[in-house]
């Protein structure tokens, strides 16, 4: 029998398995890991253990490995095997020792002879603490990324429920507010049919709700322009407080939106927000050389009937059906009925779209002629009056010799003011039915644009009713 390890000889009573694991900080099978990576990387190389000693570091692996040796499991050695005859007695002599605390024998011993092991698994210490602080630190992380989500996700259902609660308001209120116009509509699209009066004007009031939302928020980029261009150009700008030479005074308009049809009538609001009201009456004071009253927005809508109110217009007269030449501008002047409060119209072409806009002329004798003009453009309408001008300015002595006079005041008495309701757009009338109200704002002509001036070869053939409402 070989003799014991020097280091066993001399080492200190045993301690327990658990209390030698807390005091490296790993659990006891752990630690042995590392400690067993160290002993296989390091051997005959950080240390180098006497011949005893290795005997008994191995024969303590194999006691963890295989339990307590057996002779007759045990494979027979060579006659010359004294290497192998040692660790086997070096492992017999550990008799019944239990798994535990062969793995803590190992470990004291390892440390007892080599000086590096004890740095070695305080390195392993501190990586594996920062692992699990690192671990730690993601999980609050993404508990509170979870929690953050969650209050997000409840505010802006709140905020929905919100939203959905002042849309609602809103819409009650405009559908109570247009509820008499629009039945008044429906009664005369369908005369004896209550039901599908009922489903044209709830399609009519939502289609009006919609683009009372768009214009809202039109608005609001158009407040948030103008403060824009107010920081660039400063309160002096002559553009924007309109005192520059040659720059006249406008009315705002706004550019409608487009919409998509539905499956009667498709119908386009265009209320004013009460910042365009104040915005227009700051400008009526402004332009208050020209005795105009406020304007109140136009209402178009669609229908898809085309066929149905092509055929009912030349049914009812060859009036109603105007061929607008390529490259020309047809203005039919409506002048306001005196028992009458609004103007309603309504128009179609064939094949091709054309441009549509409203224009309303101020004048205290509108007359009751309804008229249609056609001119080559926008253009020819603006020679005439300069010609007209002219020929005023030579009756007047207006030229270089005898002096000037007042080109603008001759001006004022030759023509009337002039608001622009809708702006001329083009329209795809070709595919559905164009119609649209407006309030009467006070005594004057209406003049409904059907503009072809864009088209160089194409001639449209225009289908169009107008009509009032007391």
């Amino acid at each position: 029998m070989t003799e014991h390890s020097e280091a066993d000889n001399n080492c200190p009573p045993e301690q327990p398995a658990l209390d030698v694991a807390e005091s490296w900080g790993f659990p006891l099978e752990e630690l042995y890991k590392i400690a067993i990576k160290f002993f296989k990387d390091n051997e005959s190389k950080a240390f180098h253990p006497s011949y005893n000693d290795r005997n008994h570091l191995m024969a303590l692996v194999l006691h963890v490995k295989h339990g307590a040796f057996l002779e007759s499991k045990a494979h027979p050695l060579g006659s010359f095997d004294i290497i192998g005859r040692d660790r086997r007695q070096a492992w017999s002599d550990l008799k019944s020792l239990c798994k535990e605390e062969a793995m803590s024998k190992f470990i004291v011993l390892l440390d007892k002879l080599c000086s590096t092991f004890k740095p070695f698994v305080e390195a392993h210490k501190r990586e594996k603490d920062d692992k699990e602080r690192k671990r730690v630190l993601e999980e609050e992380n993404l508990k509170r990324i979870e929690q953050q989500r969650i209050e997000e996700e409840m505010r802006l259902k709140n905020a929905s429920k919100k939203e959905e609660l002042k849309k609602l308001a809103i819409q009650q209120e405009l559908n109570r507010q247009t509820y008499q116009q629009f039945a008044a509509y429906a009664q005369q699209q369908y005369p004896s049919n209550v039901e599908q009066q009922e489903i044209l004007i709830k399609q009519l009031q939502e289609q009006h709700y919609q683009q009372y939302i768009q214009q809202m928020l039109q608005h609001q980029l158009k407040n948030q322009n103008r403060t824009a261009v107010n920081n660039f150009s400063g309160p002096e700008s002559p553009l924007l407080n309109n005192q520059g030479d040659g720059l006249p005074s406008y009315q705002s308009t706004e550019k409608p939106e487009t919409t998509n049809s539905v499956s009667h009538e498709n119908f386009v609001s265009h209320d004013k927000t009460e910042g365009e009201e104040e915005e227009e009456a700051t400008e009526d004071e402004e332009c208050s050389d020209e005795e105009t009253g406020p304007i109140a927005s136009a209402q178009m809508w669609t229908r898809k009937d085309i066929k149905v109110f092509k055929e009912t217009i030349r049914k009812d007269s060859s009036d109603g059906i105007i061929k607008v030449g390529h490259g020309e501008i047809v203005t039919v002047r409506v002048p306001t009925h005196p028992d009458g409060t609004c103007i309603f119209w309504e128009f179609a072409t064939d094949s091709f779209d054309i441009g549509f806009g409203l224009l309303f002329e101020w004048t205290k004798n509108p007359g009751s002629q309804v008229s249609v003009h056609i001119s080559e453009s926008e253009d020819e309408d603006e020679d005439e009056e300069d010609e007209d001008a002219v020929e005023k300015s030579s009756e007047t002595g207006n030229d270089v010799e005898r002096g000037r006079v007042d080109d603008k005041a001759a001006g004022d008495e030759a023509s009337s003011p002039c608001s622009v309701i809708i702006p001329i757009y083009r329209r795809d009338c070709h595919e559905e039915v164009y119609a649209g109200s407006h309030t009467y704002p006070g005594k004057g002509i209406y003049l409904l644009k059907f503009d072809n001036s864009y088209s160089l070869w194409r001639s449209k053939t225009l289908y169009y009713r107008v009509y009032y409402t007391r």
